[in-house]
């Protein structure tokens, strides 16, 4: 199917305002690097395409027809306005919104804590942030990078691993004044439980330690809403490692248990391919590796 804009002699119209600039086909040729009788060429095509003469040449000296005067003026705010386009996709490639999508939970306890970092580094990238577990469709979105915890089958992507997941244990300091930490074998519909998605409490503990039925306890199918409900002492939880790192260090709660288990899930940076180069998407990229090296892994006893 043909565009309005196939016939369009664009190479003839930035030849014709560059001689009318200057009045000479010789100076236009010089400026446009190439010969005057390519230039002289290109102007009898636009003039061929017409129907119209658009300069009067007499010797040496170019002027104008009033038909040239008449196309000028147009001539030059289209070139204006594509440059304008051109200039403002090269621009858009170095900085401007970053469209990122993540899970919620991700983004506000080990990210968004982060960010101040990354926006003294690189201050003109503009993050834009989509959060949901859903994978989504980049050729048909216009998000430019995924940061998903999952197993980095993502066929078709970009795909690098930022950094491995745990599972610990946790609760408020009263919780754990109250109830002491966490011991296998010991009868769990003694504890206040909080259930996730992340892990089941009969699979927390040791094979001779695990209970006969499922512990009872509510159930909060958001990570981040079950941390606020061990900050608000309603519970032990299992919980991410990336999740309650940084509570850990302010003591808003502490470990429940030095146990560990590695978590079946990394976190992984996804992109398509043709945004990897993007100036924009290389440095927020980088500045993910960085922050992952130096994010530690739990101190304590791991089991596989």
């Amino acid at each position: 199917m043909s565009s309005a804009y196939d016939r369009l002699p664009l190479n003839a119209l930035r030849v014709f305002e560059a001689v009318a600039a200057r009045l000479s086909f010789g100076d236009a040729a010089e400026a446009l690097h190439v010969t005057p009788a390519a230039v002289s060429q290109q102007i009898k095509s636009l003039e061929e395409y017409l129907q119209t003469p658009l300069f009067r040449r007499n010797g040496r000296t170019v002027q104008l027809t009033p038909e040239g005067e008449q196309l000028l003026p147009g001539v030059r705010r289209g070139l204006d306005e594509l440059e304008a386009a051109l200039q403002a996709l090269r621009q858009d490639r170095r900085i401007g919104a970053l469209n990122v999508t993540t899970i919620s939970s991700f983004l506000q306890k080990w990210l968004m804590p982060r960010l101040a970092d990354l926006h003294e580094q690189h201050p003109d990238v503009e993050l834009r942030f989509h959060t949901s577990a859903d994978l989504v469709d980049f050729a048909r979105s216009d998000f430019h990078v995924g940061i998903r915890l999952g197993l980095g089958l993502y066929e078709g992507l970009v795909t690098e691993k930022l950094m491995s997941e745990w599972l610990v244990a946790v609760a408020s300091p009263a919780v754990i004044a109250k109830h002491g930490v966490l011991c296998d074998g010991a009868d769990l519909s003694k504890y206040p439980l909080l259930h996730g998605t992340e892990s089941e409490w009969s699979d927390w503990f040791s094979r001779d330690g695990r209970p006969s039925r499922k512990p009872r306890g509510a159930f909060i199918d958001d990570s981040a809403a079950l941390l606020t409900a061990v900050h608000e002492g309603l519970g032990f939880g299992i919980m991410r490692w990336t999740l309650v790192a940084d509570e850990l260090q302010t003591g808003r709660v502490v470990l429940a248990s030095r146990r560990v288990i590695p978590y079946r899930y990394a976190y992984y940076f996804v992109c398509p391919e043709g945004y990897a180069e993007l100036p924009k998407v290389a440095a927020l990229r980088q500045w993910l590796r960085q922050q992952a090296r130096a994010f530690g892994s739990p101190a304590v006893q791991p089991r596989e």
